[in-house]
């Protein structure tokens, strides 16, 4: 990664720190740092986590159609939040929902690589991460059923919905420095993600073995994902779309787009959130970043699947 690649994030990042909710405009210095410059950080490291652990998964998995979602850390993590939501714990100590949702991605990476296997594979990690996710939206599905009053209901819909509004710097302490070490275990992985795309038993004859690299990068995409939802909630798709829009760039080898993906993922997450701030000038209110990224990610979507790009 050049200064010059890194050129457009960094623009947007100054954009961001001018732009309030339907305002543009210079902020006090107490906005400055105690709002706006958490919530740019956070989009940055998010956006960039998330775009780097879909490039990883799609090439450890060979399969354009995954992305962070895809293993359920991100469903854990979720409910780790709403569990925080349901007994009330978030209220008297601000720190417990972001730890809540740290704690639930931490068991289902446990669960993840306890489904997997010792030696797991691609179609094993899969299967797991399909598992794990079940079972999350089960146990999301049951606290939701079982909220104690309608409050506590909307709280938890309102945070699953996914956004960086109201987050501060204890945000970013507890969030950061788990998605930068995820994020260092995923760039490291370019060897033996592009000796993977040539097929599991020739990684393993070029001294790259196919289930370390999978354990790595279930390991790095858990950090990232899980750190991920357990402050921002659900933002989706964004792993998903980053790599299929850089790869006419970069090009088809996995560990070529590693990097490029951390960028983009960075750059298009904070320009999604730049647009809900300024949503108020023509709507009502902004609306939530996950519900955005989604509505750019599903069409998205649907346009792979019908140009059959589904496996590599």
């Amino acid at each position: 990664m050049t200064l010059r690649s890194a050129a457009l994030p960094i623009l947007l990042a100054c954009l961001s720190l001018a732009v309030g909710d339907g305002t543009l405009a210079s902020p006090d210095l107490a906005i400055l740092l105690e709002i706006r410059l958490p919530r740019t950080i956070l989009v940055l490291a998010i956006g960039g986590g998330l775009g780097l652990s879909g490039a990883t998964l799609q090439g450890a998995l060979r399969n354009r159609l995954a992305d962070p979602g895809l293993l359920g850390i991100t469903g854990t993590a979720g409910l780790g939040t709403a569990i925080v939501f349901y007994w009330g714990l978030a209220a008297g100590f601000a720190p417990a929902l972001p730890l809540g949702g740290l704690m639930g991605a931490s068991i289902g990476s446990l669960l993840l690589l306890g489904f997997a296997g010792r030696a797991p594979s691609g179609p094993t990690l899969l299967l797991a991460g399909v598992a794990v996710s079940a079972l999350a939206s089960a146990l999301l599905a049951l606290t939701l059923s079982l909220a104690p009053n309608p409050f506590a209901l909307a709280e938890i819909a309102f945070w699953l919905l996914g956004g960086v509004q109201d987050r501060g710097i204890q945000h970013v302490l507890l969030a950061v420095p788990p998605i930068a070490l995820g994020c260092a275990i995923l760039l490291r992985l370019g060897p033996g993600l592009d000796a993977l795309s040539l097929g599991e038993d020739t990684a393993a004859s070029l001294g790259q073995p196919p289930g370390r690299t999978l354990r790595h990068a279930a390991i790095g995409t858990a950090l990232v994902a899980g750190a991920a939802a357990s402050v921002a909630g659900g933002i989706g798709f964004v792993g998903l779309v980053v790599p299929h829009l850089l790869r006419p760039w970069v090009g088809e080898r996995p560990g070529a787009l590693l990097p490029a993906s951390l960028l983009g993922g960075a750059t298009l997450l904070i320009l999604a959130d730049i647009v809900t701030r300024l949503a108020p000038l023509v709507l009502t209110q902004a609306p939530p970043l996950g519900v955005l990224t989604a509505l750019i990610g599903a069409p998205f979507l649907v346009a792979v699947v019908r140009r059959g790009a589904s496996t590599e």
